[in-house]
């Protein structure tokens, strides 16, 4: 009977078991057995209807051995095509927006209706999303070829080889995916993949078809050697090499494979960083512009590979070891966590390595690593904290060169996952065996300290567990309850059926409901009541339970937990409360905006028409912030005085909201009387500091104060503290001198500069405020400079339309504050007579 797949055993009678000479089974059998052949022809009439006997139960062994490859075939088969088969459902996932459950059904469905084998169908769909030099090779099959099953069978060998070789865990695995989905279809019978060095060698980083022997003689290839996969790449093209024995090129397999050699070179991003190598046993056939399209697609997958695997290094052949065997077997038997280590060294005075060769079943990470990612790499790879003073490498190490084992109660063990390191202590023993070393640990997790950390967080939680049989009517507290409760380790405990007896009366019904749901209804339930204690204390207690069933389906016990939530209840009361404080302080900074932004509205309207002042035009704009919160202080002012002088002023009052908005009201009025009495700039604004000063409280402010009269056209001006006007005339704009002058309000006494400027007509003067140039990446020098370019191009389009000047400004301005903004733009007309003829 079969033992397994591939696998035939045959008993003890085997040696008097023979078929017939002349017969396909005799003649298999005996190839095998020329012994038993011989002793059957010299036993006779006898032994002939043994002979009848022996070959029909060896055909039937055949048989089976047939059934059971055709078998393991289609096995293999239905897995080269899985990995394709998941892509495609991963296509309809995404565009039929569904689960993978129904994007699988739709795939057979679709294809049972195009009448093609949903191997094809996933291939065309993964050609249709990935767009890719596979996709492109298969539709140039499906343009040059009249069958189109065909051109199906290239997509799908093409991205079976795919599936497969990015599924892989190593270049070596590509290799061999290659070979068996795409180019043993083509003839060929071996592949070699390349890594390309930067010092013009190159490494065999995976291959197949060749032996083991061979790959390993073949590992590293010298620079200046000039194989075909060397050509490849010198010449940036694929090499081809009708037959490898006539080009005198040296190449892995050579005395075995001496047929056709193709080497394309694989790169990507535009950079060359390997080569596959095909290999035919007879000549090379002929390169179609297709067939080069398939083997650069393989190329470019080889190259994938290389980048995705670029740290492994070639994989070397694995020796037969029976000594790790044995070990294998030793530890596969043990019940604690086990590692199998071997050593090897760089040279004679090179460091120890100890490689991860095994972990066994019952193997778990501490550090929640899988165990594919232990083993294989190195002791310092896997645990690079091992190397501390100490640690598990030198015990190891000292292991290794006494051959004394090691053994301890108590060691830490350390990992780094993620940059973290994560530690745990454990019972260590270590043991030689040759050129092994077994590693076994037993973690120091169990029961105790996982009772001691429960213990903890019900502490901390302040939980406490209970167990109630309703039949026997015991009942279990743990010493947490007792605390909750108010009651004596010794108490007895309050039966669920009492506990509204020692709840609030108003959460009474609360408690009923809780035991009809529990009890009755047989479901888990929690609530809420406030527990009054035997010690006149008060808590608000949380009950969690559920019912647990016995043997004969009825209900028998009860057990659940109590916590106690008065510190969460309190704060929610202190939330509640914070809450509806809240929302009146919104309301209140919402109505108190509302009152400055009236205020603000009533005094200095957002748009204001023009003002004919004497040979002056004068345009307002105001803009708030966007924001109600952010009312501000910006104000502007121009009148008439009694003098016959033209008072031009614009302000901005430090802050937001009701008390920016009063005080510019009264630094707007105060200057209005004080400009009353003839004074000049500098002194207004002396006057206008010391009211601030004294008669508002914490109030700062900038100001641009000027005077100017209409008979001589001359500008008196003075700056406290803010930014300078800006005057365009002949469509040249710069800014006036940075007068000295403290913002309002910060000192008790303070003096200010006066200048004064010749206006001419057609000239235009700019006074605004911070809210429309400041920008919090740059400097305010670079905002100015940005202002007196854009009041040039303003002016350049009509220099005589004030108001589409200002609306140019506020347009194209680039402040990014959210301040409110002042913009007064002031223009000379006509020509006064005995004017200056500056």
């Amino acid at each position: 009977m079969p033992s397994g797949p591939g696998t035939v055993r045959v008993g003890p009678q085997r040696d008097a078991v023979t078929a017939p000479a002349g017969t396909a089974g005799a003649d298999r059998w005996a190839g095998s057995t020329p012994d038993t052949t011989d002793a059957a022809r010299s036993a006779g009439t006898t032994a002939d209807t043994a002979d009848t006997a022996g070959g029909a139960a060896v055909g039937r062994l055949a048989g089976i051995v047939e059934r059971l490859r055709r078998e393991l075939d289609q096995v293999h088969a239905d897995a080269a095509g899985r990995a394709l088969v998941e892509m495609a459902i991963g296509v309809l996932v995404e565009r039929l927006q569904c689960g993978p459950t129904e994007a699988s059904t739709q795939l057979a469905a679709l294809a049972e209706k195009a009448g093609v084998p949903p191997l094809a169908l996933a291939a065309d769909l993964v050609n249709q999303a990935a767009a890719d030099r596979i996709s492109a090779v298969a539709r140039d099959f499906v343009a040059s070829s009249a069958a189109a099953p065909a051109a199906d069978s290239v997509g799908v060998r093409l991205r079976s080889a795919e599936a497969h070789a990015l599924a892989g865990q190593d270049t070596e695995a590509a290799a061999r995916s290659m070979l068996e989905h795409a180019l043993r279809p083509l003839g060929a019978v071996a592949v070699a993949v390349w890594a390309a060095h930067p010092d013009q060698s190159l490494s065999l980083a995976g291959s197949a078809g060749f032996g083991p022997a061979e790959a390993h003689r073949w590992r590293h290839v010298p620079p200046g050697v000039p194989t075909p996969a060397r050509h490849a790449l010198d010449r940036r093209a694929a090499a081809s090499y009708p037959v490898l024995a006539d080009a005198a090129l040296p190449s892995i397999g050579q005395h075995e494979i001496s047929g056709g050699r193709l080497a394309v070179p694989a790169g990507i991003g535009g950079r060359l960083i390997g080569v596959l190598e095909v290999c035919w046993h007879d000549r090379l056939p002929e390169l179609s512009q297709p067939l080069q399209r398939q083997f650069e697609a393989l190329a470019e997958l080889c190259a994938t590979t290389l980048e995705t695997w670029a740290d492994s290094g070639p994989a070397e052949p694995e020796m037969h070891d029976n000594r790790l065997d044995s070990l294998r077997a030793l530890t596969d038997g043990l019940l604690d966590p086990s590692l199998i280590l071997q050593v090897s060294c760089d040279g004679d005075a090179g460091p120890l390595r100890f490689t991860i060769r095994h972990a066994n079943p019952v193997f778990v990470d501490f550090a929640g690593r899988p165990t594919s990612a232990i083993v294989g790499a190195r002791l310092l790879e896997a645990y690079p904290l091992a190397a501390e003073a100490g640690g598990l490498l030198e015990k190891v190490e000292h292991v290794f060169v006494t051959g004394e084992p090691f053994r301890t109660g108590g060691m830490t063990l350390s990992a780094m996952v993620d940059g973290v390191p994560l530690s745990t202590r454990a019972k260590v023993s270590i043991s030689r065996h040759g050129g092994h070393l077994v590693v076994v640990w037993r973690l120091d997790d169990g029961t105790p300290r996982v009772a001691r950390l429960l213990q903890h967080a019900q502490r901390l939680g302040r939980i406490g567990g209970f167990e109630e049989n309703l039949r026997t009517r015991q009942i279990v507290w743990n010493e947490a309850v007792y605390e909750l409760h108010g009651l004596p380790r010794g108490a007895l405990p309050i039966p669920l059926d009492q506990l509204a007896d020692h709840a609030h009366p108003d959460d009474r019904h609360s408690i009923a409901r809780f035991l009809r749901t529990l009890l009755h209804h047989r479901r888990p339930a929690s609530t809420a009541f406030r527990l009054e204690r035997p010690d006149g204390v008060a808590r608000h207690i949380r009950v969690v339970a559920e019912p647990v069933d016995g043997p004969d389906s009825r209900l028998s016990l009860v057990r659940g937990a109590y916590q106690d939530i008065s510190a969460q209840h309190w704060t929610e009361v202190a939330l509640a409360a914070t809450r509806d404080q809240l929302a009146q302080t919104e309301q209140q900074a919402a109505e108190r905006s509302r009152l400055a932004r009236q205020l603000q509205h009533a005094i200095m309207p957002p748009v204001r028409g023009p003002l004919h002042l004497d040979d002056l035009h004068v345009a307002v704009r105001y803009r708030p912030a966007e924001k109600d919160h952010l009312v501000g202080g910006d104000w502007y002012d121009t009148l008439t005085l009694p003098s016959g002088e033209i008072l031009l002023c614009v302000g901005d009052v430090a802050g937001h909201g009701i008390e920016a908005a009063t005080g510019m009201v009264a630094l707007r009025n105060a200057l209005r009387g004080l400009a009353a009495t003839g004074a000049g700039p500098a002194q207004l604004l002396s006057w206008l500091n010391s009211i601030t000063h004294q008669l508002t409280e914490n109030l700062t402010a900038t100001a641009v104060c000027g005077l100017y009269d209409p008979v001589t056209r001359r500008l008196r001006w003075a700056r406290a503290g803010h930014l300078p006007p800006v005057l365009l005339r002949a469509g040249r704009a710069e800014t006036l001198p940075q007068l000295g002058g403290i913002l309002l309000g910060a000192l008790d006494q303070a003096e200010y500069e006066e200048s004064e400027l010749h206006l001419q007509p057609d000239d235009l003067l700019v006074l605004y405020t911070d809210g429309l140039i400041e920008r919090r990446d740059q400097s305010l020098q670079a905002s100015l400079t940005n202002l007196i370019s854009l009041t040039e191009r303003a002016g350049a389009d009509d220099p005589s339309d004030l108001e589409a000047h200002l609306d140019h400004l506020l347009r194209d301005s680039r402040a990014d504050t959210d301040d409110d903004t002042c913009l007064v733009g002031v223009s000379v007309r006509g020509r006064a007579q005995g004017a200056p003829s500056d």
